[in-house]
């Protein structure tokens, strides 16, 4: 019972609650206010609905998604008042001159960073001439060659070659994640960090505040700059209601003297590695590239940082030293709320519409948007052996509720969708045809691709692309095909449930 009540005394006293409450008290006077202003008589009502008008006519000509854009609409005009002040709160980013002007600042300096560099690379296939172009005008980083890359299938299997690789590291360390957990895999990692600090070696890290909160001490941050170790916790969750609350890093980046670069969906927590299971066995997987091509991660951590600091580097310092001479290319990119693109679903759609033979696609969360379906369907409708892997034991269950409702019009499609039965399928990545394929953070949802900072790798012609292969056919083993007749077994309210958190997915 003691232990009982300490449990709740600690979720209650706890940070993330506290700071929710406190937005729940905001949201709160935001509704009361509003109903209060329906009170006041029709003329207050009829402004307001103007407004609402007005700010839907004003939505629908943004230049978003139109699924996004269904949000909100829906939103102002069946809560005229309330809807319209949430979204004057959350649905448009308002951003100071000098933050815009910080924004683009780094944006053309990762391009002049980038372009020093630049090694005329001829592609043989035009597709990827295309993507690869696309992604350059982009993000403003470009296609490398001389990079050796390893497919790693497991979160265990890139705890051990992380361990591996940081006890290496001579000059710098830098480091970006989503979540942090205090445990064994954190604290083996750390323990190699202070020891590197000690040697001089220049040790940063980021990590995302919501997605660590809780899940550190309130003394972690403090406890890292007393050993030496920068860091940065990115985007405080603070009490404030504004949208720039939903703009989450969830990038996963480990980078080693500039040679050795680490990026894939695994966090630095102890369920990643299963010494912890909440949701079965936790599958995961991370590449890990050599060469030339880290340069491109190098530059997406600096920018990250400055964004957060205002920090000076010396580029020259941070280049790679070392090269491969392997076959195949190697672009690590990526994406975020800020930029105007969505480069990352972008990619995938390209090879997803470029496939010949087969596309096979691992997400843990699937809440797709029109392109993204059509894209899908289109494929399968043409005759591309299009497989989808969702996890069966689900980590968040009203999202897994909203991913089963995409099942049946991508089955009558064509597209074979198959639930991973031992647990948690948290891989994210793209293969096709035996010579593309994309591994990084990114899941299928429009959280990844509209609201959250993100990264990948993108591989073509590597041997890494038939070990991501050989992946998804050793997990194929262990899965469910799901079956038509399957998606149709749902009750009437659980459809009405869904069809409704559909229309507000974009937004939340």
């Amino acid at each position: 019972m003691l232990k009982i009540l300490k449990n709740i005394f600690k979720f209650f006293m706890s940070r993330v609650t506290i700071i929710s409450l406190l937005l729940l008290f905001q949201l709160g006077i935001v509704l009361f206010l509003a109903y209060q202003l329906w009170r006041i008589g029709i003329y207050i009502y009829i402004i307001f609905n103007v407004l609402s008008i007005i700010a839907s006519l004003f939505i629908l000509n943004r230049s978003f998604n139109p699924a996004y854009k269904i949000s909100w609409i829906m939103l102002v005009l069946v809560i005229p008042i309330a809807g319209y002040i949430f979204y004057l709160l959350f649905g448009s980013l308002r951003m100071s001159k000098n933050r815009k002007k910080l924004i683009k600042a780094l944006d053309n300096e990762l391009i002049n960073e980038a372009s020093k560099y630049k090694d005329e690379i001829k592609l043989e296939d035009a597709n990827l001439e295309k993507l690869a172009t696309y992604i350059n005008n982009t993000t403003g980083l470009q296609v490398q060659r001389n990079t050796m890359s390893k497919f790693l299938p497991s979160g265990e299997d890139f705890h051990k070659e992380l361990l591996a690789e940081l006890k290496k590291a001579e000059k710098f360390i830098f480091m970006e994640y989503f979540i942090i957990r205090e445990g064994h895999m954190w604290e083996s990692i750390k323990e190699v960090l202070i020891q590197k600090v000690q040697e001089g070696v220049d040790v940063r890290l980021i990590y995302d505040d919501f997605g660590s909160i809780n899940k550190v001490s309130y003394k972690f941050k403090k406890e890292l700059e007393s050993a030496g170790i920068k860091v940065v916790n990115f985007n405080p969750y603070r009490p404030r209601l504004t949208m720039i609350i939903n703009y989450r890093d969830h990038r996963k980046i480990t980078i080693i003297d500039g040679n050795v670069g680490f990026v894939g969906g695994a966090n630095l927590a102890d369920e990643y590695i299963n010494r912890v299971r909440k949701f079965g066995y936790w599958k995961d997987a991370t590449v890990v590239i050599k060469g030339e091509a880290v340069w491109n991660l190098t530059l997406l951590f600096i920018q990250m940082w400055k964004f957060s600091t205002n920090d000076d580097f010396d580029y020259a310092k941070y280049r790679p030293t070392v090269s491969y001479n392997t076959t195949g290319y190697v672009l690590p990119f990526g994406d975020g709320p800020l930029d105007g693109h969505q480069s990352i679903e972008m990619s995938y759609i390209n090879i997803i519409n470029n496939a010949k033979k087969y596309v096979y696609i691992t997400t843990p969360y699937l809440v797709l948007d029109n392109e993204m379906t059509t894209a899908l369907k289109t494929a399968a409708q043409s005759g591309v052996d299009v497989r989808i892997m969702m996890p069966h034991i689900p980590d968040k269950k009203l999202v897994f509720m909203i991913s089963r409702s995409y099942y049946q019009d991508l089955i009558e499609a064509g597209v074979k969708i198959y639930e991973f039965l031992p647990g948690f399928l948290h891989s994210k990545y793209i293969v096709s045809d035996d010579e593309i394929s994309i591994v990084g953070t990114a899941n299928l949802d429009y959280r990844s691709f509209y609201l959250h900072y993100e990264v990948v790798t993108l591989l073509y012609k590597t041997e890494s692309v038939i070990d991501v292969k050989r992946d998804f056919d050793k997990a194929l083993e262990v899965c469910h095909l799901v079956k038509l007749e399957e998606t149709k077994k749902v009750s009437i309210l659980k459809k009405a449930l869904v069809s409704f958190l559909r229309v507000f997915s974009p937004m939340i």
